[in-house]
């Protein structure tokens, strides 16, 4: 029989144990090894049987054995220690407030999907598990943070193998009431609601749920509201499902509805109000049209209202590629914010020019969310060195006629949460070497000198913990992979062979992710016989543990998948090669610290950032990987290996990963695994253990959340909030007029003229240090030389004169315009650099409240005929 109505009935504790259900509603005990304890004495069964979730485990514990643990004087001991320990946790002072007066008062963090914990799962992959690492390390920090995604009731799919190793979806129906949320509610104990106007007169309805993340709130919107018409209930139904409205949809109430359930948060809270919003990707763009509507309806206008939302926003994007990002017609988003629709008292067409591709190869047709994330943003960011190069020549665009090193993106290079990744006896390691509350500093807001005590731990030491967490790992993957051949119809009786998968004693290497073409999943099956040499040498051998999700709509990728499997299933190599279907967080913390080797070989430069690696390194796992993401910024041949990529325009694909795998190959054969078996003293493989020291003392402290989470307190969030306090009302008017001035009248600035005077006689050469005075007759129209900047740019040139590695340096006015209206301006320019070196002058606009001479995206340079009259270049 089936139920026709489902609710949740809630255990009644025992008023001595009362302080569990505010532990396990407190999502702190998913990075706290004494809470996560705590909860397992309740009941070791019952916490297997509940995967570790505390929520699931106090709903199923006998009456009888809370009765007992309310009498047991031990265990209350342990459970005030842990509530006492949270208490201090939430209400102590922390990094962010023993800085300097001046920070943001709260920053609002906008994501679609947030990977907190396998309890709560609202995330897909490295975007979403990035988020949950940035709000914990928020909370550790002490940043005063309000998250705000989705609620997805059935939050992104379950994955299963067919027999024929196809994956198969699944989607499990979420009960917000059995997850550890909270339900907003007004102060008369109705549900708060947040309600976004639909064309046609329809509504779109909205609850908050909270989910506490430490110190930090949680705000996941839920479509699932009985007012709501069916299409409108099914708007959060899953996590990157559905396409066209549906997905605007989802990101109007993610980016509208999320300001709105902020206000509504603060209102009841009295949380402080964010100064910063934080656009993680460009989902959650709309937040900033909101913000707009917010502004007019106090009687701003449109002009100096985006002026005041762009200086407290920081728009961070993931992608590497146009086709990840979100774009939608022209018509769909028209019809959404014009008559009958969202933001009233906005023209539709200032919505529209906002995210537009009305830029040199775009498509003037389609809006597109990292567009107007971009637009709506005074400050930008991507996720590594590389992929903010990336970035920088891919939105180059949006401001023409700046080189691509010059446009105003910079990078914050992504972290990992030590807490919640590194394991228990890693962290057991580290606290009897330098004693618990360092250990705990060190993983939270890092300092190399915390991390050089790893050179204390000895080889033996360092040995066993590998063995151990390989050992782990060995038996994880025999029950998972036992579970997915049962799911797959196999029978107990043909499973015997599932005893002798993998040996905690072979190098072990790891490859999990999702399985987008670019991350090539299948480049270890190019050569298969080589592959299988390696699996099977009697000397050497390897074993490898693959996982990893194809977006159910991607079929390429799922073949990639069943390729993959197939090839596990060979009788010959299954014991050394396993597929584990259904990767997640709790797959993941096994996974990391099990493997001896991390695998990353995606198409260069095509991986943003590639976390992965940076939670095995933290666990003394050593990466072998492209020269991608972050790996590509701090490679040292001292604590891992980079495989050689064939990226050049001449290679066809084919031939690449070809060349590509062969590489991988001969790494593992000739220098990884003759290292991982070269054993010394005592049977000890020395020069390998001292790579995974030097993992750990040099990786360390750099691929922390931490340190991502401080980089941008400092470089992005201090600075935005400084910018938006500058910004009252009529400073925003000011700038919008000032601005629109500006660009009506850039058509008539010009550099007319230019001279040169050098300290010695140039002839096409110079010595170093020596020094040219430039003299620049400029024309500027109707501006005045406040309203620009006139700069010389040098640095070196390449054989066809063009610019690279320069320096800036501003040019002064000597005096008022000439009586042709022309305006000099002087300067010295002193030649830092021996060898082909050049120069150009240039005009931007100028005002003490851009971020970048850049931001409007107009500059002025020499006309050809002025090029060829004047300037100097010196080979």
């Amino acid at each position: 029989m089936k139920a026709i109505r489902r609710f949740s009935v809630r255990p009644v504790l025992p008023e001595p144990l009362r302080p569990l259900s505010e532990l396990a509603r407190n999502l702190r005990w998913s990075w706290h090894p004494e809470t996560r304890e705590l909860f397992q004495a309740v009941d070791p069964e019952g916490w297997r049987a509940a995967a570790g979730d505390p929520l699931r485990l106090l709903g199923a514990v006998p009456a009888t054995r809370l009765a007992a643990l309310a009498e047991d004087r031990r265990f209350r001991r342990r459970l005030a220690a842990a509530a006492d320990d949270l208490h201090d946790y939430l209400t102590g002072r922390r990094w962010y407030q023993e800085q300097p007066e001046g920070l943001p008062a709260a920053v609002a963090y906008f994501s679609p999907e947030f990977g907190i914990t396998a309890a709560l799962p609202q995330y897909s992959g490295g975007l979403g598990i990035l988020a949950g690492d940035h709000l914990k390390s928020a909370s550790d920090l002490g940043v005063p943070l309000i998250g705000v995604g989705l609620l997805y009731r059935h939050g992104y799919f379950r994955q299963s193998l067919s027999r024929e190793g196809w994956q198969q979806e699944h989607y499990p129906l979420l009960d917000p009431n059995e997850l550890p949320l909270s339900l907003l509610r007004e102060p008369d104990g109705t549900p708060s609601r947040v309600t976004l106007a639909l064309p046609g007169g329809r509504s779109l309805l909205a609850y908050i749920w909270q989910a506490r993340v430490g110190r930090v709130p949680l705000l996941l919107l839920d479509s699932d509201v009985e007012e709501n018409a069916p299409g409108e209930r099914e708007v959060t139904d899953r996590l990157y499902g559905g396409g066209g409205e549906h997905r605007l949809l989802q990101e109007m109430l993610l980016g509208i509805g999320g300001v709105r359930a902020v206000r509504t948060y603060c209102r009841l809270t009295g949380h402080a109000e964010p100064e910063v919003f934080h656009t993680n990707e460009g989902h959650a763009g709309f937040l900033g049209l909101e913000r707009i509507r917010e502004l007019v309806a106090r009687g701003a206008g449109f002009d100096g209202a985006l002026e005041c939302v762009r200086a407290g926003a920081v728009f961070t994007t993931h992608t590497p590629v146009p086709a990840g990002i979100d774009r939608f017609d022209r018509e769909l988003v028209a019809r959404h914010f014009g008559a009958g629709g969202e933001l009233p008292g906005i023209d539709v067409e200032r919505v529209l020019e906002l995210g537009l591709e009305t830029y040199p190869g775009g498509e003037p047709n389609l809006f597109n969310m990292a567009v107007m994330g971009l637009r709506l943003a005074q400050r930008a960011n991507g996720v590594s060195t590389l992929h903010g190069q990336v970035s920088r020549q891919m939105f180059a665009g949006l401001w023409p006629g700046f080189d691509p090193e010059e446009v105003p993106i910079t990078s914050v290079t992504n972290g990992v949460h030590a807490p919640t990744w590194v394991a228990p006896e890693v962290l057991r390691l580290g606290a009897r070497q330098i004693g618990a509350g360092r250990a705990e500093d060190a993983l939270t807001i890092g300092g190399s000198q915390r991390w050089d005590a790893v050179a204390g731990i000895s080889d033996a030491d360092v040995w066993e913990l590998r063995r151990t967490l390989r050992e782990q790992l060995v038996e994880e993957v025999r029950e998972r992979l036992r579970a997915s051949w049962r799911e797959r119809g196999a029978g107990t009786a043909e499973l015997g062979w599932i005893d002798g998968v993998l040996d905690p004693d072979v190098l072990t290497i790891g490859f999990a992710r999702r399985v987008p073409s670019y991350k090539r999943l299948t480049l270890m099956l190019r050569d298969r016989d080589r592959l299988m040499e390696l699996l099977l040498h009697p000397e050497r051998p390897i074993q490898i543990v693959v996982a990893g999700k194809a977006h159910p709509a991607d079929d390429s990728g799922k073949r990639l998948v069943q390729e993959l499997v197939r090839f596990a299933d060979d009788p010959r190599v299954r014991h050394r090669v396993v597929f584990l279907p259904d990767y997640g967080m709790a797959m993941a913390q096994k996974l990391y610290p099990g493997c001896d080797v991390w695998l990353n070989n995606p198409l260069r430069p095509l991986e943003a950032c590639g976390t992965s690696g940076m939670k095995a390194a933290l666990n003394g796992c050593l990466n072998l990987s492209v020269l991608d993401g972050w790996w590509d910024e701090w490679f040292e041949p001292d604590f891992g290996w980079a495989i050689p990529t064939a990226d050049g325009t001449a290679t066809d694909e084919n031939r690449r990963d070809d060349l590509e795998a062969a590489a991988l190959y001969d790494l593992l054969a000739e220098r990884v695994a003759p290292r991982f078996y070269d054993r010394g003293a005592g049977g000890l493989p020395g020069r390998w253990i001292e790579m995974v020291r030097r993992t750990l003392a040099t990786l360390g402290p750099k691929v922390l959340a931490g340190r991502m989470v401080r980089e941008y307190v400092d470089r992005l969030y201090a600075p935005a909030a400084e910018a938006q306090r500058a910004l009252n009302p009529d400073a925003a008017r000011e700038l919008a007029g000032w601005k629109a001035r500006v660009r009506d009248a850039w058509p008539g600035v010009a550099v007319d003229h230019v001279e040169a005077v050098a300290d010695t006689a140039l002839n096409g050469t110079a010595e170093l240090g020596s020094t040219v005075s430039l003299r620049v007759s400029v024309t500027l129209g109707a501006l005045d030389p406040a309203d620009v900047e006139v700069q010389a740019v040098a640095g070196r040139v390449d054989p066809s004169d063009r610019l690279s590695r320069t320096s800036t340096f501003p040019l002064k006015p000597t005096a008022g315009p000439g009586t042709d209206g022309r305006r000099i301006y002087e300067g010295p320019l002193t030649l830092d650099r021996a060898g082909p070196f050049g120069y150009t002058v240039r005009i931007l606009p100028a005002h003490r409240l851009l971020a970048s001479g850049a931001e409007l995206g107009l500059v002025t340079l020499p006309s050809e005929a002025t090029d060829r009259a004047s300037g100097v270049l010196l080979r």
